[in-house]
């Protein structure tokens, strides 16, 4: 199988633009950062290096005159402004699209160019030169009119793999002037020792020029610090003036470049760190993510025919048949564990996305905004990192918009000009709780009920709590904006949030307090594949409970099995837990079982008891999505195929304890009442 060189270059080039996003981003932050500036260099000088290497050249074109602008900014000339990265940014924005439709995108880059070029001009302020790696300049010798300069050079030895052409650098040399090139042979190996990928080669170039230093430093930009150079000036021109007295008496003046042989222990160090650092990339791998999907769903194949077997197992007196299904389940847990491990993302990638979004909308709304992240080492399904990026994007846009005050609001109530908008995963039990928080007025319930009244969500007289106000704003259409916008005031970006999560079976939590902000969070399973569940019956039914939810399990006491079927509690550890049983909320009919068991289960900050007629032990648990027809029952979030071929349904934990507690407050208010 060959890959398409195209796309390639597209998905490289897509992580180079992210990188140089990230670059720009932290450089309107730190402007005077040497390290910053050099890595936005080396991403636009990638990405024209390759753009030109697999025939994108528009996008080397467009790149190369933003480079070249941008070079004031390397050597101290230009300030980075936010003016400057804004206009940046809207350059690495046509280069994404030159990428992917250069024809529709090509004549859009010369007024993006034109802004660049006005920002950098000769007559801006002058800041301090910023430090780069420079090739030191050679002084000819007094009296001599020393026009003709030999340059030695051998590039990095991983120079190649990299994408480096030395013809085009034989020709940025060239058109300088007058040359005469020569390849310099002597490290070359013998065929049974070389290389393919190495570059041996070095040349030699006699070229007439008053002084190339500066140009060489930037035909060499980012290949100096792993090769070997040498200027010096040629002596076999004729002195234009007679050499002073004093002169004569001194030692002949050594080039100010060390030569190729004091150079080898920094090429070395530089090669050795090269190696190491294309090992590292090696232990890497692209794989399709259809490719990881279909593995997931042969895995779980996988797991029900190993349930299955170890059943028969279990009703089978053959000691070897036993021995090789106890082999066959240690081998799919390793399996399943290893597939689930390549799944996980860390959510890092999803977060750095937002930095864009948060600049663009303090732009375009005239709010100082601070974003900070944390937890972006929290690692999450790669299905739920890719459809989480919408309900995100809509509740960063509201925190913003919504949530955030304008400048003299904010100064009127004693609060700092700038705002925060917060991101954070923490992993909590058997969930990812993300949240996205902000220190704005919070939420307004009288507002939310007036709003919610002239669109008839609900009726005058209808009584809500504040928590139940603040959910009426995930309802399809609602919005308390005043006038409809660019971001917002159509009523879609919050349905769209509560549509996803439901989907992806988590849930939304806000709290907020008037005054100080409003806190979103999204509460979600780690993973929607596959899961180590505790399997029940209830009846003459199965089901499966995700383990990572269950606390522990005790014995329903006699005196709970016998008291009213008024308020439910267990008493766990000198706290009170409610419990449910599982009979009732499913409707079975028949005596429970003598010796009821409790599963203590949790979600959240919330634990809920469920009374079972058994406990049947652990299974790993292949989740299989209920039809659309069964996309109303709460209770379940799945069903899984058992080793004898029966479906039992997964119970959704959190739905069940959020379930028991409104239970719980519901028949304490009757007692309430009738007391």
């Amino acid at each position: 199988m060959s890959s398409d060189p195209a796309d390639t270059f597209r998905q490289e080039a897509r992580e180079l633009l992210e990188q140089l996003e990230q670059g720009l981003l932290d450089l309107e932050q730190n402007p005077a950062d040497t390290d910053l500036v050099n890595s936005v260099f080396r991403a636009l000088h990638t990405i024209k290096g390759s753009g030109a290497m697999f025939g994108f050249t528009d996008v080397a074109a467009f790149v190369h005159e933003f480079e070249t602008a941008f070079d004031r900014v390397r050597k101290g000339l230009s300030p980075v402004t936010p003016e400057l990265v804004a206009i940046a940014l809207d350059a690495k924005d046509h280069v994404h699209a030159l990428i992917e439709d250069a024809e529709s995108a090509v004549e859009l880059g010369e007024p993006i160019l034109a802004a660049l070029r006005k920002l950098v001009e000769p007559d801006q302020a002058v800041v301090a030169p910023i430090a780069v790696a420079q090739v030191a300049p050679v002084e000819a010798p007094v009296g001599l009119a020393a026009t003709r300069w030999r340059i030695r050079f051998h590039l990095p030895s991983d120079a190649l793999l990299y994408g480096t052409n030395p013809v085009l650098l034989l020709g940025e040399i060239a058109d300088l002037g007058p040359c005469e090139i020569t390849a310099l042979t002597d490290a070359v190996p013998t065929l049974d020792t070389i290389d393919l990928e190495g570059c041996y080669l070095g040349w030699q170039v006699d070229l007439t020029h008053p002084d190339p230093t500066a140009a060489l430093d930037d035909v060499f930009l980012f290949l100096k610090d792993g090769m070997d150079l040498s200027i010096e000036p040629l002596l076999d021109a004729p002195p234009a003036l007679e050499a002073p007295a004093a002169a004569i008496d001194e030692p002949e003046a050594a080039p100010a470049i060390a030569p190729v042989a004091e150079a080898a222990p920094v090429r070395e160090a530089d090669t050795e760190r090269a190696d190491r650092a294309a090992a590292a990339a090696a232990t890497s791998l692209r794989v399709p993510a259809e490719r990881l999907d279909e593995l997931m769903d042969r895995v779980g194949e996988l797991v029900i025919a190993q349930a299955r077997l170890s059943q028969m197992a279990a009703q089978s007196s053959d000691a070897n048949l036993k021995t090789v299904a106890e082999e066959l389940e240690r081998l799919s847990s390793g399996l399943r564990d290893t597939t689930m491990g390549i799944r996980m993302v860390p959510i890092g990638s999803l977060f750095s996305r937002f930095r864009r979004l948060v600049h663009d909308l303090s732009r375009d709304l005239g709010k100082q905004i601070e974003f900070i992240t944390t937890g972006e080492d929290t690692e999450l399904d790669k299905t739920m990192i890719e459809r989480l990026a919408d309900p995100l994007v809509h509740l960063i846009r509201n925190a913003v918009d919504h949530g955030l005050e304008g400048e003299a609001a904010r100064l009127k109530s004693g609060k700092p000009v700038k705002g925060t908008v917060r991101l954070s995963a923490v992993y909590a039990g058997a969930e990812v709780a993300i949240s996205v928080s902000d220190d704005g007025a919070g939420l307004d319930p009288a507002r939310i009920r007036q709003k919610a009244e002239e669109q008839g969500i609900i009726t005058a007289d209808q009584r809500l709590t504040d928590q139940e106000l603040f959910q009426l704003i995930f309802a399809p259409g609602f919005s308390t904006a005043k006038e409809v916008t660019s971001l917002s005031g159509r009523g879609v970006g919050m349905d769209v949030v509560k549509r996803t999560i439901d989907g992806l079976r988590g849930k939304i939590e806000l709290s907020t307090v008037p005054g100080q902000g409003t806190t979103a969070t999204l509460r979600l399973p780690l993973t929607l594949a596959i899961i180590e569940g505790m399997l029940i019956r209830v009846g003459n039914g199965r089901y499966s409970i995700p383990l990572s939810a269950v606390e522990e399990c005790v014995e329903l006491p006699p005196a709970a099995d016998t008291a009213s079927r008024g308020r439910s509690f267990l008493s766990i550890r000198d706290q009170l837990v409610p419990f449910l049983r599982l009979r009732e909320v499913f409707g079975t009919t028949g005596e429970p079982d003598g010796h009821q068991k409790v599963v203590i289960v949790s979600s959240g900050e919330g634990r809920v008891g469920l009374v079972v007629d058994q406990i049947i032990g652990n299974t790993q648990t292949v989740i299989k999505q209920l039809s659309k027809l069964h996309s109303g029952l709460d209770t379940f979030s799945g069903a899984t195929i058992l080793g004898d071929g029966a479906v039992a349904l997964i119970l959704d934990t959190a739905h069940l304890v959020s379930y028991g507690q409104a239970h719980e407050q519901q028949l304490a208010q009757q007692l309430g009442r009738a007391a």
